[in-house]
């Protein structure tokens, strides 16, 4: 290969969307800029977001290719790029696939946060398959899927992106999303093997530590000592390459002073390493949309900006200009041109691995759109999270309730339960909590509506006529939230985050807020809908932890759904309606207010911590969650060996229901400070009314291993207590035993 064609192998410079246009007869040409691209390095390495449609990249159904056009889509492209390619190398296809691809038709789940309340990683495991299968049978390559970001701060607007704040939880989720989109096994194989034609390798992203960037904002740095990176933020990224991981996209912050894309003891040493440090990871390392270029902030310029990324460990940049001069930093001796070839060949092997050379248009048969549909109401389902039910109002009693008032900015609509990241949907997509409501309802239920406000701003206007629903209903449904929606007035910046919100978004990229606290006319809302006396049930659809404190004082059921998907209304109707109950557990803990920030469980063990003004304790804490029964746990049990702990669990209560049995581990005695509470291993459990059964747990270097003084992780000399409980509040109650 030339130098030239080597250079266009490592370079994702243009944006898909530019790559082409509808005509008016429906089918697509190719515009000019593909032409000069190509042209530009004799081919193209990889091209980014060929089916991605938004409001940043203005495709919609009108302009961009549905699940019918788009193979024939791929094909065009493909072809030009072979043609313009002196050794007929394919292009690879990269497409954003969090939670769903993200392109027209493409099958919406519901966000990664919403997964973390699933504690369900079997069937996230199920769910990734099918969106792996999607994006395969459209004609994309490459999945770019957000899973290693731990959330510490829910002031991030990335937050929904996050499977929660716990890095075992995190870990055990990644794993799932490498098993179902690479394939089972895919961890044991050997690093040359091909993909099934229904399997799309995975791009783990951020690495690392972009959840605790200061001050909840976006791209911000990290100030983290090498433990914490080492404790909370690296073992999802460990677990996803175990898992054999394809590629990983290194972050855009820095971590003490280093951006991750020019960090090489990050990329090259602990990622590539080898030996007891090193994870020797084999697969490729994207760079974030544009971060090379702001290297050119340290470096003085786009070309040795590129140069340094490349010899920090990046193969693959994303829009950089700095990457289009990789040539020239070689002839200035700015980067040796053997580093260049070990990223050329990294690039290379995916696409054999893929098929390409030999299959460069094979395109399997697209997947069921209903089995999507299911998949995606099955995650919503099992992420809907009950908080309390003080005044034993769920499920709702038929004999009781005739009259329900549904209430609220997000009742009636879908739009703002699908999260950041999402394609345009076609009308009549997904169901709200009203139409479900509406359908499951029994027929005399009469089913009241009132919208009452809007998410954002201060108009009250619409309050009276709420109140007025209320009043004259049997029970309130209050659905209250926030909003990742982006629309056409919203303003992006040159890597796609939001920069000027002008619509309803409250959350997602570059949506980062100070304050955790709903729009003013929400709290005027809830505080006059639960006045009226009528009982209220407040489900909140957000995609960060809001803090509500009015709604767990004043509501007499509160339930969080997350961004759940389009067909999350049917979810959260059905677990109102008692059709099923409630299986959700916090991925996070709930903060009375931003003053608290942050309360994640796992803090670091002090006998100081109380505030003189406010609670410390989290309003919720991370684990909890309810269900229309109860559960007993018995004190554990070590085994004669050590090697695993018993704990027998009782239904109490005259419902079936499920439980998660979490297992956490305390340190007593050890070299370094310790952690509060570290969870270490959960398991669901369906239990009839009044049966009981024995869980048991493994207590191997999985469960007990903690991160020694040489960031090595390892089974320390020392005594740990071991609790079991259904919630990190609940193991800091229960009785313990010491292993």
């Amino acid at each position: 290969m030339t130098l030239r064609e080597k250079v266009g192998q490592l370079n994702q410079r243009m944006y898909g969307w530019d790559a082409y246009r509808r005509r008016p007869d429906g089918g697509f040409e190719l515009t000019e800029a593909l032409y000069e691209e190509t042209d530009r390095f004799e081919g193209l390495g990889a091209l980014y977001g060929l089916l991605r449609a938004d409001a940043w990249s203005g495709v919609d159904h009108s302009t961009g290719a549905g699940a019918d056009a788009g193979p024939a889509l791929a094909h065009l492209v493909q072809r030009h790029v072979l043609e313009r390619s002196r050794l007929g190398i394919p292009a690879l296809f990269v497409e954003e696939v969090p939670h769903g691809l993200m392109a027209l038709d493409g099958t919406v789940l519901p966000v990664n946060l919403a997964v973390g309340a699933t504690w369900d990683p079997d069937l996230y495991e199920r769910a990734a398959a099918h969106a792996a299968a999607e994006l395969r049978a459209r004609g994309g390559h490459l999945a770019l899927v957000s899973a290693l970001d731990i959330a510490r701060d829910p002031r991030w607007g990335r937050t929904e992106e996050c499977f929660g704040e716990d890095p075992h939880l995190a870990a055990r989720l990644t794993e799932a999303l490498v098993r179902g989109m690479q394939g089972e096994g895919a961890g044991e194989r050997e690093a040359g093997e091909a993909f099934a034609s229904d399997r799309a390798p995975v791009v783990l992203k951020h690495f690392a530590g972009q959840g605790a960037t200061v001050g909840g904002r976006n791209s911000a740095e990290s100030e983290l000592g090498p433990r914490e990176l080492h404790e909370i933020h690296l073992p999802a990224a460990r677990a996803g390459v175990r898992a054999g991981a394809a590629a990983v996209m290194a972050a855009y912050n820095e971590v003490d002073g280093i951006p991750c894309s020019a960090n090489g003891p990050l990329l090259n040493g602990l990622l590539r390493g080898s030996g007891g440090r090193g994870w020797g990871f084999q697969g490729l390392v994207m760079a974030d949309g544009l971060a090379v270029d702001r290297l050119a902030r340290i470096t003085g310029d786009k070309v040795s900006a590129g140069a340094l990324a490349l010899n920090s460990g990046i193969d693959l940049s994303l829009w950089d200009e700095g990457f289009t001069h990789l040539a020239e930093a070689v002839e200035r001796g700015l980067v040796e041109e053997t580093v260049l070839d070990a990223a050329v060949s990294r690039v290379l092997t995916l696409k054999f691995r893929l098929g390409l050379f030999e299959r460069p248009y094979g395109i399997p048969e697209l997947p069921s759109p209903a089995a999507g549909r299911s998949l995606s109401t099955a995650l919503a389902r099992s992420a809907v999270t009950l908080l309390h039910d003080r005044a034993g109002v769920l499920p709702v009693d038929p004999a009781k309730v005739e009259r329900i008032a549904v209430i609220g900015p997000h009742s009636a609509t879908t739009a703002h339960q699908l999260g950041d990241y999402t394609a345009p949907q076609r009308p009549g997509t997904g169901t709200s909590v009203l139409a479900a409501l509406s359908d499951l309802a029994l027929p005399r239920t009469e089913i009241r509506h009132a919208r009452g406000c809007a998410l954002t701003g201060d108009d009250l206007s619409g309050i009276p006529e709420a109140v007025a629903a209320a009043a004259a209903s049997d029970l309130a449904v209050l659905v209250l939230g926030g909003s990742s929606a982006r629309t056409p007035d919203t303003e992006f910046d040159a890597n796609g985050a939001a920069r000027t919100v002008v619509s309803e978004m409250t959350c997602g990229e570059g949506v980062d807020l100070a304050d955790l606290r709903l729009g003013g006319a929400q709290h005027a809302l809830l505080d006059a809908v639960t006045a009226t006396g009528t009982p209220t049930v407040v489900v909140l659809i957000q995609g960060r932890p809001h803090a509500v404190p009015e709604a767990a004082e004043h509501a007499a059921a509160l339930l969080t759904a997350w961004y759940p998907g389009p067909w999350g209304g049917e979810a959260i109707a059905e677990i109102l309606l008692g059709h099923t109950a409630p299986t959700g557990r916090l991925p996070v803990s709930v903060p009375r207010s931003a003053a608290q920030l942050p309360v994640y469980y796992n803090h670091k063990d002090t006998e100081y911590g109380s505030y003189v003004d406010e609670d410390a304790e989290p309003l919720y804490s991370f684990g909890h969650g309810l269900t229309y029964t109860a559960f007993e746990y018995g004190v554990p049990n070590i085994g004669s060996d050590g090697a695993s702990c018993e704990v027998e669990v009782t239904n109490t209560g005259s419902r079936a229901g499920r439980t998660v049995v979490q297992l956490y581990i305390r340190p007593l005695r050890t070299t370094v400070w310790p952690r509060t509470l570290e969870l270490r291993a959960f398991e669901s459990v369906d239990l009839a009314p009044g049966e009981r059964r024995t869980v048991t747990f493994a207590l191997g270097a999985e469960q007990l291993a903690q991160v020694d003084g040489d960031l090595e992780r390892r089974v320390l000399p020392g005594s740990v207590e071991i609790r079991v409980a259904g919630s990190a509040r609940g193991a800091l109650d229960a009785v313990p035993v010491i292993r």
